[in-house]
């Protein structure tokens, strides 16, 4: 039980509204340096995407360095943090143009309505257009069941936190791409990166923009084999893990 201003809050019912302040926070459409759009959530001073170019750190941390460096046909990646869905498309794409095929599952505890996402102009850069409709799909789509997006594609969304998961052996790859440690602390600690070592099949790789210190310690010491490669444009350094 915790007290506040006075009123007793069960634990499970402080959690509830801290869930409804999460999903009702104020949130801005900002253009980053490489044209695309991010959103931006003044209450937490942050943004979902680098600043220094949404698009590019998507292509860059998840796709150059996870989805092609995996280098498999047939890949199942999960995504802790589905956000704007900007991960997705790009690997859709990406994917498409290489004919891969792709099993995707992603995690959002706190979901995007489609009228702040639809602002946002990613399907209108280069190498993005035409997929207005696959990006409206994977909005608009039913959480919680797998939904075919193309042939080649699948997606399904869990309305759920990492912590809540139970996943064996299940993933080639994992995008991690929750908020910042100092925003979200509670998602890059020991146990949440053993569970997400747990969830790796052997040789799988989890990739992140993350490269600090402690991150890196964490993944260390749950197992995975660390690589500090270069970031994306505008930071030094991310963080590859290998689960050998």
């Amino acid at each position: 039980i915790y007290i506040v201003n006075g009123v007793r809050i069960y634990e499970n019912c402080l959690v509830y509204l801290w869930v409804i302040k999460r999903s009702t926070m104020r949130k801005e459409i900002i253009q980053t340096k490489d044209g695309s759009n991010t959103l931006f959530v003044p209450e937490l001073n942050e943004t979902y995407h680098s600043t220094n170019g949404a698009l590019q750190e998507s292509l860059h941390v998840f796709v150059k360095e996870g989805l092609l460096y995996r280098n498999l046909k047939d890949i199942k990646i999960l995504e802790v943090g589905f956000g704007s869905g900007l991960n997705a498309l790009t690997t859709f794409v990406s994917a498409a143009d290489l004919g891969l095929r792709v099993n995707y599952t992603s995690l959002e505890a706190y979901p995007l309505e489609w009228d702040s996402v639809a602002k946002l102009n990613y399907t209108e850069l280069e190498g993005m257009r035409n997929h207005h409709n696959v990006f409206m799909k994977m909005h608009s789509c039913s959480w919680d069941k797998k939904v075919p997006i193309s042939v080649n594609f699948s997606l399904r969304k869990l309305n759920l936190k990492l912590q809540d998961t139970t996943f064996e052996s299940a993933f080639d790859l994992i995008y991690f791409d929750a908020f910042a440690p100092q925003i979200q602390p509670e998602l890059w600690t020991n146990e949440i990166f053993h569970l997400v070592f747990k969830s790796l099949r052997s040789k799988g790789v989890l990739v992140t923009y993350c490269a600090k210190g402690s991150v890196k310690r964490s993944l260390k010491a749950v197992g995975f084999e660390l690589q500090s490669i270069p970031g994306p444009p505008g930071k030094r350094e991310m963080s590859r893990a290998v689960k050998k």
